[in-house]
């Protein structure tokens, strides 16, 4: 039943800044313990929930009437704290739909509650599963091959770097090895997207070896999804909607893009916050991995067939290929010891909590925010959306991953066994391996975009009590402490998050986490610790440089100071290019900030553009020419120590530009993103 978060949209408090943010700061806090109780549309506010015992040994009973007192004692309360203007929940347990829950508004303008039964939301990459179950289908018929290379099914080349083959394994695993690709990836403009022209132009480079390295990538499930479509005969949307929604009754339910007339009446409007404006409907220009729109409802019966609670008339796949879709499909063969912690199966996440096997799966677009977990052995499910980002950056992951882990917690709490691992004796050495600084396997790599790889890098420190500091912790954003529980085996502690490590030429090469993510150790050239210094002195330099020479001008005109002599033409010309190369080069630095910007952001940028900025950064990187010109002549010439100090430090300026323009493609032939 849809339940308001506040009494009207109308009687709105104003914007909230610091307020906002301390508060939303303590939403982690505030679910876990949250008794509130929670107005309905028809009937009075219900009891707070009963809390489970303190010392965890004992679940709270799974009945619809403790899980709706649960969540209507949560998520109320922390919607308004986040800033979130509606979500969306249902429950699964024992073959049938436990609970169904909306929260707030899915239009705040129209003052329209959520209805979980009516309102559809993006749910973005928990699409994903659903192209993996059309794979395993195909699968199940014969028509396709787990580890036959995709290039029998494909009318178009994928980039190769690597003589392995890419098979639907490694890309239902993110471990085809491609790089990240975001341009375009998402659309407002409302267009209709082509599957196979998204895909076929302008893939992404191959950059890690096949089966290896986990490394998420919509594009590697796109691929998988037009391989339905392309062996099947259907285009991908009708496949779903034939194999899958229909079957199940998901009525409610599509991957078209717009949405048909009947359904996107029914559509949540997407905000930013709950004060923001509504957003345009958001264009996934490969379909497969995110554009499925569903009510709560309807993901409860796709939770159900995944959980093999359906009769068998309407069942997506048979028990034994559902069973190998749920289990963890690569090995150490080619994982070597990170295949030691959680693994990707054939579509979820392995997201085991408190001894019991979850598998999962989240979605983000830029402004919905979903989550499904199935609990395969207890024949359990449950699924959140939220159709707003939140106040914070971290508002909506840590609103859901209150709910499920809370979830896990309350209703499957641990026994303690899990936490009670005992500490590697090989902790120390390991841990000596480890530090160092990495960063994200799922980045850029031949383009521009590279760049942004400074960014969001982790340190491994070993503090010699057998313990690593990652610093941030993945995905998070404060550092987290981790102990050695098995094998190349960390456990966070105090915590239950686990990361693995896979060592390589006497160090850690990576730390792998969350299934299909992974860090990888950088070299001197990307180590940010070393390159943002340099880049920021030298950037500090030309810009001092520029700003004093016409100061020092206008001073000595002012006071009729005579400038030093200086001893020809050609050092006049040499400095004056220097000076104009240094401002240009400063100019495509500041360039590229805006168009990274503009592309995370999902915003076009013209390819003309783009490379009008790399000419700027040529001109800024031949400026090396006459800076060296100026410096070689004033030492000539004798003309100071001042003279000669600021001109080295010119070049060294212009240097340090350039030496990053290159490491970091900044000037390489691919304007892809």
């Amino acid at each position: 039943m849809p339940i308001p978060t506040r009494p009207s949209i109308r009687a709105r408090r104003p914007h909230r800044t610091l307020g906002t943010i301390v508060a939303a700061a303590a939403v982690v806090a505030l679910l876990a313990g949250c008794a509130a109780p929670a107005a309905t549309t028809s009937a009075p506010q219900l009891p707070a929930p009963p809390a489970p015992p303190a010392d965890g040994s004992t679940a709270s009973t799974l009945t619809q009437t403790d899980v709706n007192a649960w969540l209507d004692g949560i998520l109320p309360s922390a919607l308004d704290r986040a800033d979130i203007a509606g979500a969306t929940v249902s429950v699964v347990s024992n073959g049938e739909l436990l609970t169904a829950r909306g929260y707030g508004y899915a239009d705040t303008g129209a003052e329209k509650l959520v209805d979980p039964a009516e309102t559809l939301f993006r749910v973005g990459s928990i699409s994903k599963v659903f192209t993996a179950t059309a794979v395993m289908q195909l699968v199940e018929s014969g028509d396709l091959d787990l580890d036959v290379d995709v290039s029998e099914y494909l009318d178009f080349t994928i980039p190769r770097k690597f003589d392995e083959p890419i098979t639907l394994r490694t890309l239902l695993t993110h471990t085809a090895g491609f790089e990240e690709r975001v341009g375009g990836l998402i659309r407002f403009d409302g267009t209709k997207a082509n599957l196979r022209d998204s895909l076929a132009t302008d893939p992404p480079e191959q950059v890690y070896r096949p089966g290896t390295t986990p490394a998420y990538s919509n594009y590697g499930n796109g691929v998988a999804g037009y391989i339905v479509q392309n062996v099947s005969g259907e285009r991908f949307e009708d496949y779903i909607d034939a194999h899958i929604l229909t079957p199940l009754g998901m009525s409610s339910s599509t991957f078209e893009q717009p949405l048909p007339d009947d359904l996107s009446e029914r559509m949540s409007r997407g905000y930013a916050t709950t004060d923001s404006p509504a957003t345009p409907f958001e264009t996934v220009s490969t379909s497969p991995p995110g554009a499925l729109s569903a009510t709560a409802t309807d993901m409860a019966k796709f939770m159900l067939a995944q959980l093999g609670e359906i009769d068998s008339d309407h069942a997506l796949l048979a028990p034994q290929t559902l069973a190998l879709m749920h289990q963890p499909a690569l090995s150490s063969d080619t994982l070597g010891t990170l295949a030691n912690g959680p693994r990707m199966t054939l579509g979820f996440f392995d997201e085991s909590r408190n001894g019991q096997s979850i598998l999962g799966h989240g979605g983000d677009t830029t402004v919905f925010h979903s989550h499904m977990q199935l609990y395969p052995d207890a024949g359990v499910g449950i699924f959140l959306s939220v159709n707003s980002s939140g106040a914070s950056p971290l508002d909506s992951s840590e609103l859901r991953s209150a709910v499920t882990d809370g979830f896990a917690d309350r209703y499957f709490p641990s026994t303690g066994t899990n936490r009670d691992a005992v500490v590697e004796p090989t902790a120390q050495d390991h841990a000596a391996l480890a530090e160092g600084r990495y960063m994200t396997s799922r980045g850029f790599e031949s383009s521009y975009m590279a760049a942004t790889g400074i960014a969001g890098q982790m340190t491994v420190t070993a503090p010699g009590d057998g313990t690593v500091i990652l610093n941030p912790a993945p995905l998070g954003i404060t550092p987290a402490t981790y102990e050695e529980v098995g094998p190349w085996l960390w456990q966070e502690v105090g915590g239950t998050n686990l990361i693995s490590m896979r060592v390589e030429n006497g160090h850690v090469q990576a730390i792998g986490f969350e299934s299909a993510f992974s860090m990888l150790r950088v070299d001197a050239a990307h180590n940010a610790g070393l390159v943002v210094p340099i880049l920021v002195i030298s950037v500090l330099i030309l810009l001092l440089s520029l700003l004093f020479w016409p100061i020092i001008a206008l001073v000595r005109r002012h006071y009729r100071v005579a400038a030093p002599a200086n001893p020809s033409r050609l050092f006049r010309i040499s400095r004056l290019v220097t000076f104009i190369g240094s401002a240009v080069a400063l100019v495509a630095l500041a360039s590229w900030l805006v168009i990274i910007q503009a592309v995370t952001g999902f915003e076009s940028v013209p390819a003309t553009l783009i490379r009008g900025i790399q000419v700027l950064q040529v001109i800024g990187v031949l400026a090396i020419v006459p800076a060296t010109l100026t410096l070689t002549l004033s030492i000539r010439h004798h003309l100071g120590w001042r003279r000669i100090a600021g001109g080295a430090l010119m070049c060294a300026a212009l240097v340090g530009i350039a030496w990053f323009a290159f490491v970091f493609k900044l000037i390489a032939p691919s304007i892809s993103a």
